[in-house]
């Protein structure tokens, strides 16, 4: 089976159902947005958390795609860094009993967490994130030997806050062979980068995710089919998500609308990041177009059927079974 390498910020998610935008409003946090806070006022929002009961799972975009390559049997690695604390160990040690061999540099600062606020009749989620360790991962501590051999290599865009550091990655990932795929991350990270990530993609992507926000703030405000066409332009495959209505994908002349799988929804924190896991996963089986989208489709309907995004035991068997019925019925 294709190997994959994924390098993103290691972050500790700390969840929190918020039963209206008090909060938000109070630490002046747009509802969907993603937004960098500072030591001072991460403690803050964690200390107005503790209230309302919080669940802390071992997270950060692409740890959680890669986690979910690793379960589906692909040889998985990550690259981060956390700190010399107990979120950090955490952190090591989710990844670790799920099968990832993990890249992990020690900061002298406390490793990073990500509040995510759970909000809304449509489970919408706003993140509040300290950065703390994973912002001191940069381009001289990346090893050219952990990419070789690896089939593909996966990043997130909230590691944009390092563009050097991106760079690096890209590049080396580009020199030693590997399919190099991008999830945009956040409509206002875009927005913030949006020349150097056209840059990227147009010379190193061959696979960009992104939800219908993100792909407006790429393609300047275009509806997500437009944009779709867009990003297709300057990459090998374009994924844009539309939430319930599912998701678009397109590769050359190749155009599906991917129609969203049966769930009952609680909680969307995940659902890209599981999305993009299943539709690697059969890409690097060599799927069609098609069913890839409808890969990412099934494993994200089991993601947000919980709080957070670790899927549990009778959703995976439930997903990989689903996904078993859906090769057989292809390949007969």
């Amino acid at each position: 089976m294709k190997s994959i390498l994924g390098i993103g910020n290691a972050l500790t998610d700390i969840l929190a159902v918020l039963p209206d935008d008090t909060l938000l409003n109070t630490f002046h946090l747009p509802k969907g947005s993603m937004q960098h806070v500072d030591a001072e006022t991460g403690d803050s929002i964690w200390t107005a958390l503790k209230p309302l009961g919080v669940k802390y799972v071992a997270g950060g975009s692409a740890a959680n795609t890669i986690s979910c390559t690793a379960i589906f049997g692909m040889p998985s690695s990550f690259i981060g860094k956390i700190g010399n604390d107990e979120l950090g160990l955490l952190f090591k040690s989710d990844q670790e009993q799920y099968g990832v061999q993990t890249h992990l540099l020690t900061s002298e600062h406390s490793s990073g967490r990500s509040m995510v606020f759970v909000s809304g009749g449509n489970a919408e989620r706003t993140f509040a994130v300290y950065l703390g360790a994973a912002l001191d991962l940069v381009p001289d501590d990346l090893d050219p030997a952990w990419f070789e051999g690896f089939d593909y290599f996966h990043i997130e865009g909230y590691l944009v806050q390092n563009q050097d550091l991106v760079r690096r990655a890209v590049e080396l990932a580009h020199a030693a062979g590997c399919t190099i795929s991008l999830d945009l991350a956040s409509y206002n990270v875009v927005e913030s980068n949006l020349a150097f990530l056209h840059d990227i993609v147009g010379k190193y992507v061959d696979i960009v995710f992104a939800n219908e926000s993100e792909s407006r703030a790429f393609t300047g405000r275009k509806d997500p089919r437009e944009a779709l066409d867009v990003l297709a332009s300057l990459c090998r495959t374009a994924i844009v998500k539309v939430g319930k209505d599912g998701s678009w994908v397109k590769s050359g002349d190749e155009v599906y609308c991917i129609a969203p799988w049966p769930a009952d929804p609680v909680d969307a924190t995940g659902a890209g990041d599981t999305y993009a896991a299943g539709f690697l996963y059969a890409d690097s089986l060599g799927l069609p177009l098609k069913m890839c989208g409808e890969i990412g489709s099934i494993i994200a309907a089991k993601v947000v059927e919980v709080i957070g995004t670790k899927i549990d035991i009778p959703r995976w068997r439930a997903a990989k079974q689903e996904i078993r019925e859906l090769i057989a019925a292809y390949e007969a």
